[in-house]
């Protein structure tokens, strides 16, 4: 196996994982400045089709299903009665009452049987198909590039949260246009591939591999993974979110679409958004020696929050972190602490991502698409 003869493993949400190949920050910049590819089957795979589908999926999440069109898709969160985060995810609508959610490893169980018990008063089904979907991350400013030698499908046409079905190295996948990385790039599904008789999903790994190769292309691992999410300013289940924390307090308010009918959750929003939050999620970007690590204290004068997530940044060459903290305390520019090894270390409070893009995915102009270099051409003042 490609995993175990090259990469670092380790145990994850109950899957041995690749935690490296070549090293956690090579991986990160190769994924930065080129191409990487990441094997990320493990995640939870859900097919909810049926006359019920799109009302069913608008009562059980929080952003609103029915403005999803076919080969569309939105990032969103599942909650619970209190409001709080059972998990988050990506529903991506295939037909007008068939839906893919794709959702965390860890969340697999909980997500599929939540699904079934919310469903009885609908007419849907709901089918977990995680063991027949291999799933992979190519992710990268060469990311379209690189697929584009396989695809028999002209994927430029697919923009950001846009999606569609091509075949790759002759197999059939589905292309989308998201990722957990910061960059331009695509999740790619391979179709009807059993677990038990992986082949063809080895097949179309290693073809993007050898397609990859003059762009610089990498097998990345968990490591990587967390640290590009991390600069993204994206959340982790588990870390950064969860059933105690509400899409309002971590930042995710847009995905919450308060307007639609009832859906699960809704009123503990509402009073929140009325009342006010009491903790924020902030970024923090130390500025002096010291790598911020999750659970330890944020101060000003005060202990005002802690650490959720924490590392030093590949690209910024700094510690950086998510932490929460009481809202009066969540004023961007302000100055705090994190208590590090019993030293107060000095740090700045920054918007999210922690880091500027070279390019944009894809930019609308006059009513058409264009990537960062057909955008520059016309507007030439252009500048991210």
């Amino acid at each position: 196996m490609f995993h175990k003869a090259r990469g670092e493993m380790v145990t994850f949400a109950g899957f041995e994982m690749p935690i490296w190949y070549k090293g956690i920050i090579n991986e990160h910049m190769a994924v930065r400045n080129a191409i990487g590819i990441f094997d990320i089957t493990h995640m939870g795979r859900t097919l909810v089709t049926g006359p019920d589908a799109e009302s069913f999926l608008n009562y059980v999440t929080t952003n609103d299903v029915a403005a999803l069109t076919p080969l569309s898709a939105q990032y969103s969160t599942i909650c619970n009665e209190q409001g709080g985060i059972k998990d988050d995810f990506v529903l991506s609508r295939l037909e007008t009452g068939k839906f893919l959610m794709v959702y965390n490893a860890a969340n697999r169980i909980k997500n599929y049987s939540w699904l079934i018990s919310q469903s009885k008063t609908f007419k849907v089904k709901i089918e977990d198909v995680s063991d027949n979907v291999a799933m992979f991350a190519v992710q990268g400013p060469k990311a379209e590039e690189t697929l584009q030698k396989l695809s028999s499908e002209d994927l430029s046409k697919i923009g950001r949260f846009k999606c569609g079905w091509t075949k790759l190295a002759r197999a059939d996948a589905f292309a989308s246009r998201t990722g957990y990385t910061g960059e331009d790039g695509f999740e790619i599904f391979v179709w009807n591939i059993p677990l038990s008789k992986p082949e063809k999903a080895v097949n179309v790994w290693n073809a993007i591999l050898d397609a990859g190769q003059k762009e610089g292309i990498e097998p990345c691992g968990l490591g990587a993974r967390d640290t590009l999410r991390l600069e993204a300013g994206l959340c982790l289940y588990g870390n950064d979110i969860d059933e105690n924390t509400t899409p309002l307090e971590a930042g995710l308010g847009f995905v919450v679409k308060l307007q639609k009918d009832n859906f699960i959750g809704k009123q503990a929003l509402l009073k929140q958004k009325d009342e006010g939050v009491k903790k924020k999620r902030v970024g923090i970007r130390v500025t002096e020696r010291g790598i911020p690590r999750p659970h330890l204290e944020v101060w000003k004068d005060i202990k005002i929050g802690s650490v959720t997530s924490g590392t030093m940044s590949p690209q910024l060459k700094c510690g950086i972190a998510i932490a929460y903290v009481q809202t009066e305390y969540a004023t961007e520019g302000d100055t705090v602490t994190v208590k590090i090894r019993d030293k107060q270390t000095k740090g700045v409070i920054v918007k999210f991502p922690f880091y500027q893009r070279k390019a944009a995915d894809r930019i609308v102009l006059f009513g058409k698409e264009h990537n960062f270099e057909e955008a520059q051409k016309l507007i030439p003042t252009f500048k991210t």
